[in-house]
């Protein structure tokens, strides 16, 4: 039953290319807002200036708009909470650490770096959990003041409560943290930079999300936001803590977990590719949830209605390149002609075609889609299927003319060049019979016979279909390469 006070939040740092498993976040989101008509809010996290860049939040953009991922608050929309960047917010953090502080709920930390590091390593050898072990917690004014005056610099740590925190996790159920496993932790750094452990729970509280799916990585770090939320209520900051629901963990290669490092992690390379936004968004719909048992392919507005971040898995889900080309594969199929004919258009222009603009012939490009739809994986597949249409001569393929060029080939295309030019080239059928006639002369099935003609007209051994290809190429245009085939073969 749809819920239309679901908000929810993708919030992403803008560092670097966007990759698939930021993807399957915001696809998430996106599916769970859309299928409770609920709200889709879009906000950045850039507050790290040393690593983020405009670049990268100007791609996040064209990444969510190339898939059809809409917000409905965020930056380039608006919305009642704005600003959605967290660089235009500073001084909403600074008032909440300063109401924290007041309240007791947060301190004031002088630990040096040093100092810190030599009690956790003292913790561990004692086996000991080794987080922050509550130096500063109760300082008194004069300790303070004597910091202070030795030149300390401070940091503002968050006060965990003392007792076990224990919430319902939407995929992975009923989760408790011990208070050993959760130490104080720190929201404000020594400069006044407020750190993500403060801006993003204020920011879901002030902008009302009432459910926080996000990866799994972030687990360990839900119990210190949920005792920060409880604080930030009595505060009267925020209105309650939201549900939260952590996707799996995307694994690569060798059961390692998907990196940005990784070259199949890029966004980009998908798109460059020419894999369809539905087809790569089919497939990492499917990294955690399945429409169904017998069913791998679906809509997204299938997905939509049928979308339950209940029934997401709680396992790692494997990245498998096969299985996501073979669903773009299908999703292409799906495309009407005319869809499918604008959507190769990319590549059938500079700078990935490799003949002259001019030698572009939409007529032929319109007749040929049909024949080309079936057999492509991705888009970009499209230029090598129909090459030997617009280049002046065939692609020369060494291997593929070693293939089909076997003794006597020589007769065999002297006589289909004979029977063609007798043929019907309104009718592929005809064509047909004449390359099945010749090679009959020559005591070869349709299939040996039409393997040197397709060579000599197209440079390859595989390809769309030989007699339908042959008609749109055309009588003088085939005849002219049988001819240079022969040339070649004579030489």
């Amino acid at each position: 039953m749809a819920n239309a006070d679901v908000r929810v939040r993708f919030c992403p740092s803008p560092t670097g290319n966007p990759h698939v498993g930021l993807v399957r976040t915001a696809l998430f989101n996106w599916a769970f807002a859309r299928h409770n008509q609920g709200t889709m809010v879009f906000r950045i996290e850039d507050t790290d200036a040393a690593r983020d860049s405009e670049e990268s939040y100007q791609q996040l953009l064209d990444s969510l708009r190339w898939l059809g991922l809409d917000w409905d608050e965020g930056p380039e929309v608006g919305g009642p909470h704005a600003p959605y960047r967290q660089s235009q917010r500073m001084d909403i953090y600074q008032d909440v650490a300063e109401k924290l502080l007041a309240g007791g709920y947060a301190y004031r930390c002088y630990c040096t770096a040093t100092e810190l590091d030599e009690r956790r390593e003292a913790a561990r050898a004692a086996g000991k959990p080794s987080g922050y072990d509550g130096t500063c917690r109760d300082l008194t004014a004069e300790q303070k003041a004597a910091y202070e005056a030795e030149g300390r610099e401070s940091i503002v740590r968050f006060r965990m409560p003392d007792e076990p925190i224990t919430f319902t996790d939407l995929i992975r159920g009923e989760l408790t943290f011990t208070p050993d496993n959760v130490p104080d932790y720190g929201i404000v750094r020594a400069n006044g930079a407020p750190l993500y452990t403060l801006v993003n729970p204020v920011d879901d509280a002030l902008m009302e999300i009432t459910h926080v799916l996000r990866g799994e990585d972030l687990l360990s770090s839900t119990p210190r936001q949920i005792a920060l939320y409880k604080a930030l209520i009595e505060l009267g900051i925020a209105k309650g803590i939201p549900a939260f629901g952590h996707l799996p963990y995307v694994m690569g290669e060798g059961n390692k977990k998907l990196s940005k490092r990784d070259p199949q992690s890029s966004l980009n390379l998908y798109r460059e590719r020419g894999f369809l936004p539905e087809g790569l968004l089919n497939y990492l719909s499917l990294l955690g949830w399945s429409f169904s048992a017998d069913q791998d392919v679906f809509t997204i507005p299938e997905m939509i209605a049928k979308f339950d971040i209940a029934d997401v898995n709680a396992n790692p889900a494997r990245f498998d390149l096969k299985k996501a080309e073979a669903i773009n594969a299908d999703h292409i199929r799906m495309l009407d002609v005319k869809a499918f004919t604008e959507a190769c258009e990319p590549w059938l222009k500079a700078p990935h075609a490799p003949w002259a603009p001019e030698d572009f012939d939409r007529a032929a490009w319109e007749a040929i889609a049909p024949h080309a739809q079936t057999r492509l994986t991705v888009l970009s597949d499209i230029t090598a299927n129909v090459d030997f249409l617009f280049l002046k001569e065939p692609v020369e393929d060494e291997a593929s003319w070693q293939k089909a060029m076997k003794e006597g080939s020589d007769a065999l295309l002297r006589t289909a060049r004979e029977r063609l030019s007798d043929a019907d080239w309104t009718s592929p059928e005809s064509l047909k019979a004449a390359v099945l006639a010749a090679g009959e002369e020559h005591g070869l099935k349709l299939g040996k016979a039409q393997a040197p003609v397709r060579v000599a007209v197209t440079g390859r051994t595989v390809g769309l279909p030989l007699f339908e290809s042959l008609e749109i190429l055309g009588k003088d245009r085939t005849l002219a390469r049988i001819d240079a085939a022969l040339a070649k073969l004579a030489a």
